[in-house]
């Protein structure tokens, strides 16, 4: 630490040696060192966020999709998208005039509000959406850890007791439409989803209620 002499100055200073001052020049390669550690700390302490993406699955395209009957599916609900406007059916599909003898499918309109697309799907998925809550409780009470949580939601939402979404487009489909589709899936915790090709019955059934 630099010193200052204090005195007056004259015959007083003759003889007597002055304090040397003090070099005030001060040594960074300490701390440098020290921020490199801190650096390398946190680094290694801290959990990068992780984008949230959402799977999806996609089957396996048929060569002749419109002539070949569609697989038999339980506990489902597909979508169909058009413009501004969004149709649902449940279950399988089944044209007019088909060679099983059911009655044609029925499309339904639906939209976002809350008694629209989200009250469907939680009803529809109301088989995962009540394990969910149940496992989340056992969470809280410190019965059952965050893995075992997780492997067990995968289980349940593959369960044939949970719900199923096909979603499906035709060419005037608006991409805004089919991302808010995607998010409320994502809500109502489906999980099972696939996009697939939409077939000529469908479509044309779709042009005939969109008019």
């Amino acid at each position: 630490m630099a010193e200052i002499a204090e005195g007056g100055g004259g015959s007083h200073d003759k003889g007597k040696k002055r304090a040397k001052k003090s070099s005030t020049k001060v040594d960074m390669t300490p701390m440098v060192d020290l921020a490199f550690l801190l650096l390398t700390f946190f680094v290694l302490t801290t959990t990068f966020a992780k984008p949230k993406v959402m799977s999806l699955v996609y089957p396996a395209k048929l060569e002749d999709t419109d002539d070949t009957p569609p697989q038999k599916i339980n506990n489902a609900i597909t979508f169909l998208l058009t413009e501004d406007k969004i149709f649902y059916y449940e279950d399988e599909f089944f044209a007019k005039g088909n060679a099983q003898g059911e009655p044609p499918t029925v499309l339904k309109e639906t939209n976002f509000d809350p008694d629209g697309v989200r009250l469907l799907l939680s009803k529809g998925n109301k088989y995962v959406i009540d394990e969910k809550n149940r496992l989340e409780k056992l969470v809280e009470s410190k019965q059952m850890v965050d893995s075992t949580f997780t492997k067990l939601i995968v289980k349940a939402k593959q369960d044939k007791r949970a719900l199923k979404v096909l979603i499906k487009t035709d060419d005037k489909a608006t991409c805004k439409n089919f991302i808010d589709l995607v998010d409320e899936l994502k809500i109502a915790d489906i999980g099972m989803i696939a996009p697939v090709e939409i077939m000529k019955s469908e479509l044309d059934l779709l042009k005939e209620k969109s008019k």
